[in-house]
């Protein structure tokens, strides 16, 4: 029941999109950093409910970790779809997200993602991928931040995978702080019971921030491994408080 009462509203949420989409045109024409504040807002809210409708009892961690005056780079593991759904419902900044190119395909819903300056990932093409970080620096350079899961694919194991260390170069060409995020029990929602959707109680945390440049010569090196190391920290801790 709850699959089909997201999928009713996600359809009613799509139609009542196409009249809000010539508002947030005709906004991005005056002034497009509140065409974007105005399109997460509208996205959140719309993630805040499918929350709801699906019996999600998610707690939010560490806010005060994320400085709210400058750009930063969000680093996550991934367990699932709703970890993009629980993350903007959360995300104290003007923020867009790293997804898959095949997300491109899906009408509405690559427009709302083009709105909050999403970025789209070909993983077979090296060089669009590097095309990609090098617009993700010009984001945060312009006040935006990135919300990116070096994983590149939704991992369902008792641990992460290797994080991709070229997924962190838009925190070091920037020298923005790096925010490690632990999303806890997500895919338990969805994937784990798929297509059925199940009331869970999921946890997202914001650890501290991270600066590159304070880091040693090593360190530096494997910047992707150390952030996952404090990522697992927080993991094995939520995941006890869970359990």
């Amino acid at each position: 029941m709850k699959t089909l009462i997201v999928l009713l509203f996600l359809l009613v949420f799509f139609i009542v999109s196409l009249p809000v989409f010539l508002y947030e045109i005709i906004l991005g024409k005056i002034n497009p950093r509140k065409k974007a504040a105005s399109s997460q807002r509208i996205v959140s809210w719309a993630f805040h409910v499918i929350l709801f409708l699906s019996g999600a009892k998610y707690e939010v961690k560490g806010l005060e970790n994320v400085p709210k005056d400058q750009a930063v780079l969000y680093v996550s593991n991934h367990r699932s779809y709703f970890d993009i759904v629980l993350a903007y419902s959360t995300v104290p900044t003007l923020t867009g997200f790293v997804a898959k190119k095949e997300i491109k395909k899906v009408p509405i819903l690559r427009v709302w993602m083009k709105y909050l300056n999403c970025l789209f990932l070909d993983r077979d093409n090296p060089r669009e991928g590097l095309k990609m970080i090098l617009t993700g620096v010009e984001l945060v350079k312009q006040g935006y931040s990135v919300f990116i899961s070096p994983e590149g694919t939704r991992n369902h194991g008792e641990d992460m995978l290797p994080f991709k260390e070229g997924s962190l170069k838009i925190a070091e060409k920037t020298g923005c702080p790096i925010i490690p995020v632990a999303l806890t029990n997500t895919d338990n929602l969805f994937e784990n019971h798929t297509p059925w959707i199940r009331r869970a109680h999921v946890t997202i945390e914001y650890g501290k921030p991270v600066y590159a440049d304070s880091l040693s010569k090593e360190e530096r090196k494997f910047l992707g491994s150390y952030v996952q190391n404090i990522i697992r920290t927080m993991l094995e801790k939520n995941a006890k408080e869970t359990s």
